[in-house]
């Protein structure tokens, strides 16, 4: 018994020992530390007052502290700022759903504005901006060298104002000038569609009108089906959605999931996680969901498309998401301004880490290019495709007699139903691919037994 007494206490000693050791040396570190960090801070009000008092033009001195604050956030990653009063406000009526502008979701990269996605519906997607375009000039002027917020605050301006925008795109050997009217954007969060026995949520923004939205139009899309037991599967389509609000995200991704987690976040202190779990319910009962992506689908899109793909609830579909995986924290600060600082790195399920590296689509389906179709073509090459004859057609061709006349009207309507969904192709290959997806399925499930 005692042996074990002064074991225990020649470990407790030798602890004391060595942490007294140690202890001197890390004192002595963070005080060199710290005294840096004061040399470098006199270094900056040495330098604010060099430029205060001798620049060639007198600054205001809230200009040059604004600029000091932005700079050294800016230089963090691209999403870190500070926001003006101004700023501050317009974003908060951007999560809201309306706002002025050319509708666009924008980040910086090499020193130019890249475009993430443009929104459905406005100015931007209208004059054909593209996700991946970078914006080199406004106006005629450069925006090189510009922070961000700064390069934005030229794109802005009255509703009804002509803005021309020079665009570098993959692909096209020079750039091109874009002429934009500004209008006020209003975002619909969602727009629902039925196509054949199919319900299609079209998903824009993660505003505070996105998961209330997403429910009453899948619900009208049920009503026109006539009800659950007729519905084959779901769609969700992301593409070219640049993300928003966390918890719209998570409560999209929990309507459709019954268990486990959605999102983790990680940040620089151990522990100061976050996990955010499912709670139970699935809006369509495990019915089939395919999820659409592309390069402009980004932060809150690529949660759902994560949560949904690692629980193997949905089949992802389309091209590599934009790979924007950080946390940013909105910080207010006196004289009503804010930073937005990031904070974190989101995780999915499995654990991957979306930053940099987005979500890979379990298929890839490249939309392909419309190309107009030629005046002086001939009819019948206009056509997109001519008109099959059949055994139908002929003259004095029998019945078929295996069929009432309203199985034989069903069936007209699946036929119906088909050939709708065909023409989809023309209009959007990539959703017309996901519709099909759902009906392989439906077609190759088990009678559920009632």
């Amino acid at each position: 018994m005692k042996k074990h007494v002064m074991a225990a206490l020649a470990g407790t000693v030798a602890g004391v020992i060595a942490t007294t050791q140690i202890a001197g040396p890390l004192v002595a570190q963070e005080a060199v530390q710290e005294s840096s960090v004061y040399e470098q801070l006199d270094l900056f009000g040495d330098i604010f007052e060099r430029v205060r008092s001798q620049y060639v033009e007198e600054v205001p001195t809230d200009k040059l502290i604004t600029a000091a604050i932005n700079g050294m956030l800016t230089s963090l990653d691209p999403h870190s700022s500070y926001l003006s009063a101004k700023d501050f406000e317009d974003m908060q009526v951007q999560t809201r759903g309306e706002f002025g502008g050319l509708g666009i979701e924008v980040t910086q990269e090499e020193g130019f504005i890249k475009v993430i996605s443009p929104m459905d519906g406005t100015p931007a997607a209208k004059a054909g901006i593209q996700a991946g375009d970078f914006i080199t000039h406004v106006n005629g002027e450069p925006v090189s060298g510009l922070m961000l917020d700064e390069a934005v605050e030229k794109m802005r301006g009255p509703i009804g104002s002509e803005i021309i925008i020079t665009v570098v795109r993959e692909g096209t050997p020079e750039p091109f000038d874009v002429s934009i009217i500004r209008d006020t954007i209003k975002l619909t969060a969602v727009k629902g569609r039925v196509v054949g026995k199919t319900v299609v949520l079209r998903i824009t923004t993660f505003n505070d009108q996105t998961t209330s939205g997403m429910k009453e139009e899948l619900d009208k899309g049920i009503k026109e089906l006539g009800g659950l037991d007729n519905l084959e599967g779901v769609v969700v389509d992301l593409r070219n959605n640049p993300g928003g609000l966390l918890n719209e995200a998570i409560s999209v991704s929990d309507a459709f999931l019954d268990k486990g987690e959605i999102v983790s976040t990680r940040g620089r202190a151990a522990g100061s996680g976050e996990r955010y779990n499912a709670e139970a319910g699935d809006l369509i009962n495990g019915k089939p969901i395919v999820l659409l992506i592309n390069g402009g689908s980004a932060s809150a899109s690529e949660i759902v498309a994560g949560a949904l793909q690692d629980h193997r609830r949905a089949i992802v579909v389309g091209t590599k998401s934009f790979g924007k995986g950080s946390v940013q924290t909105l910080i207010p600060l006196r004289g009503d301004g804010a930073m937005r600082l990031t904070t974190a790195r989101y995780y999915t399920p499995s654990g991957r880490s979306i930053q940099a590296l987005g979500i890979s689509p379990d298929i890839v389906v490249q939309q392909p290019e419309v190309k107009p179709v030629d005046p002086n073509a001939p009819e019948e090459e206009k056509s997109a495709a001519m008109k099959e004859r059949s055994e139908a057609d002929l003259r004095g061709a029998i019945s078929n007699d295996s069929m009432t006349d309203e199985e034989k009207r069903l069936y007209q309507e699946e036929q119906q139903r088909a050939e709708e969904s065909a023409k989809l192709r023309d209009e959007d290959y990539q959703l017309a691919y996901a519709v099909d997806i759902i009906k392989g399925l439906t077609a190759i499930a088990p009678e559920v037994e009632k």
